[in-house]
């Protein structure tokens, strides 16, 4: 094993705003160096672009552009394939098709991936997943188990801290509006940073239903749809569902054409009720004006709404 050598590149798209401290932890155990793809900006959008289907959602081309720029800069990049996590408990099947799709993209590049594979309707536990990451890079079985272990440790304290953090902002005075969106959309540096941004300049509390705690976004959720079988869509439904009463607003925020975020979405329209709600979906053509425009008509008319305009 030449350690010297192995670099493991981390795409800054899609599951990798979910499992960002997971798998950084994980590698940091074992000694691997890890190689994170830059922010997204116009270059890394319009590449990925160029080499997915025109069907391919925006979330998609991003991260194909990611990919590319990690391309031939370390010894291995991570593109796992995360199916689902129990009965009920589905991924994307974007998120199952990822590896393979990936490496089609990228056959003629000589670049190694590094895959995981989570289904546990077929008894492929995460832990399992991560301990055969260990044996392909070629550490021992008790070195992997026991980097998955301090990793899952510091997953669990961020998320404890996020959640932490969505409770304290719950508690504070002024125009509060709910970010109801996907962690890979609003975190994008390109897509959903013209959201946050322009909230926090309006002076706007903003709250995220993705960082409410997940087992109880999971229970919560059965309050508006007992039947929705993505994984992550449930946690935004019960995140939304925790801090409706606490918010001012919602903003559905999603990234042209997600399936799931538009029956979500739609699902939600029709079953919050006595709250402002903006679906805002954006894509590769979105202009930065148009969004602001937007959001600026939203807060308004929640302002005159509560008599502050």
């Amino acid at each position: 094993m030449e350690e010297r050598k192995m670099v493991v590149g981390l795409p800054r798209a899609m599951l990798y705003f979910r499992f960002r401290i997971l798998w950084r932890a994980f590698f940091e155990e074992l000694g691997v160096p890890v190689a994170v793809s830059g922010p997204t900006d116009r270059e890394v959008l319009e590449r990925g672009t160029d080499l997915a289907i025109d069907e391919a959602c925006l979330s998609l081309k991003i991260y194909l552009g990611h990919v590319d720029a990690l391309v031939g800069k370390c010894s291995h990049i991570l593109v796992p394939r995360v199916s689902n996590f129990g009965r009920h408990r589905n991924m994307c099947t974007r998120f199952e098709a990822l590896p393979d799709l990936t490496r089609n993209v990228f056959r003629n590049t000589g670049q190694k991936f590094l895959t995981y594979n989570v289904d546990v309707l077929e008894k492929k536990k995460e832990e399992d997943a991560f301990l055969e990451i260990g044996q392909a890079l070629g550490y021992p079985v008790r070195t992997a188990k026991r980097a998955y272990k301090q990793a899952k440790k510091a997953e669990l304290a961020y998320r404890k801290a996020k959640a932490r953090e969505q409770d304290t902002l719950c508690r504070e005075t002024g125009l509060k509006i709910l970010i109801a969106a996907h962690s890979y959309v609003i975190e994008d540096a390109y897509v959903g940073r013209t959201v946050t941004e322009y909230l926090k300049q309006a002076g706007v509390v903003s709250l995220r239903a993705d960082l409410a705690d997940w087992d109880a976004a999971l229970e919560c959720s059965q309050e508006l749809s007992g039947t929705c079988k993505w994984e992550m869509s449930r946690e935004i439904l019960g995140g939304i569902a925790m801090y409706e009463n606490v918010v001012d607003g919602i903003i559905l925020l999603s990234a042209f054409p997600c399936g799931p975020d538009s029956m979500v979405n739609e699902l939600v329209t029709r079953r919050v009720k006595g709250v402002p709600l903006l679906n805002l979906v954006l894509d590769s053509q979105t202009g930065t004006a148009g969004v602001e425009t937007r959001l600026e008509s939203f807060i308004d008319i929640i302002r005159f709404k509560k008599g502050a305009l």
